[in-house]
């Protein structure tokens, strides 16, 4: 299992560096850049692509509606290339709160867009003519939509890789199983182990049985807030807000993916007050509504033996890339985190 980390899109650019730096000497794998309504990812991964050497960068994610498919694969192979074949590009379709909200895009047919988009970046990455005639993408455009001038093109210059790794964020059936059939990793969110197979199980299977043996084992790189040590359990509590912002706030009633997930985990009484709470401006009490039981087991927090259990958990469950969250606040004890993580994986 490989162990990742992601940096937070608030913070400073220098800060975060510094930190993943001494993280990678400790032996972090992957560092995963996040893209919501603050500065772009792409920034910050191409300069944490100058200042480290080694570990694997990953955008987590960019929004399928912000930029168009062409655009998407120059900058995957723009990034692969400043971090010499390091780069795995992360996309999802977020929600209509920020893609509509902040964006001013529609939010629309996110199943079939992204299907396109996948293949419209490898066609790229293997330096062929784009031609596509999608239902949502249409490359050249037809006489009757532009200036009848368009012609297919190639990237001009030659990526490093013909096959940058795209994950894919997803969490609805429909999307885990297009995930599971055409990218090389899965980055689900709020993952539970003990009841990931019955909330996703058949997706998967549905999408590796139409999937193509060149992409190899499906990744399953999973999200976990983690603190190790016998006097850590209060920490469970800084994770409380997060839980309760999208189970409460990312959306509508009615319309808010990360709630219906709680739901599809049993939580449906809890999902229904968390998000009642939250839209109504009570935002604390929402947190604090957010069942100890979920906090637990989507989290690493506890002593040894219980991280280890969790751990265990985790593997069976099929997760191959741990995308830590450090809940201990001293950058410098985040490096023995590392190491114990991979003392307890050994």
């Amino acid at each position: 299992m490989r162990i990742g980390t992601q940096i937070s899109y608030s913070g400073g650019f220098a800060e975060s560096v510094r930190d993943v730096v001494e993280l990678e000497k400790a032996g972090l794998d992957v560092v995963t850049i996040p893209e919501a309504y603050s500065f772009d990812a792409v920034s910050q991964l191409g300069y944490v692509a100058a200042k480290t050497e080694r570990v694997q960068l990953a955008s987590g994610i960019l929004q399928i509606y912000t930029r168009t498919p062409t655009l998407t694969a120059m900058t995957a192979a723009g990034l692969d290339f400043v971090s010499d074949g390091r780069f795995i590009l992360g996309i999802g379709a977020s929600g209509p709160q920020v893609v509509e909200g902040f964006h001013g895009v529609r939010y629309d047919a996110p199943l079939g867009r992204t299907r396109e988009i996948v293949e419209i970046c490898r066609q790229v990455w293997r330096r062929e003519r784009v031609v596509h005639d999608g239902k949502h993408y249409k490359i050249p455009l037809p006489a009757e939509q532009g200036t009848g001038l368009g012609k297919p093109l190639k990237i001009i210059n030659h990526p490093v890789r013909e096959r940058i790794p795209v994950q894919i964020a997803a969490i609805g059936p429909k999307n885990v199983a297009l995930t599971a059939e055409i990218a090389e990793g899965w980055q689900p969110i709020f993952f539970h182990p003990e009841r990931a197979s019955e909330v996703w199980g058949e997706a998967l299977a549905e999408g590796k049985a139409k999937r193509d043996p060149s992409l190899g084992e499906l990744d399953v790189a999973v999200g976990v807030p983690v603190a190790i040590g016998e006097d850590v359990g209060h920490m469970l509590d800084w994770v409380r807000p997060v839980v309760a912002l999208y189970v409460g706030g990312m959306g509508a009633r009615g319309k808010n993916f990360y709630n219906e997930l709680a739901c599809r985990y049993g939580y449906e009484a809890e999902a229904k007050l968390i998000q009642d709470l939250y839209l109504d401006g009570k935002k604390e009490e929402a947190a604090a509504a957010v069942p100890a039981e979920l906090l637990r087991a989507i989290s690493l927090v506890g002593p040894k033996g219980e991280v280890k259990e969790r751990l265990a958990a985790l593997r069976e469950a099929g997760v191959t890339t741990l995308q830590v969250t450090f809940l201990e606040p001293d950058p410098a004890r985040r490096v023995g985190v590392v190491s114990e993580l991979r003392e307890l994986l050994s």
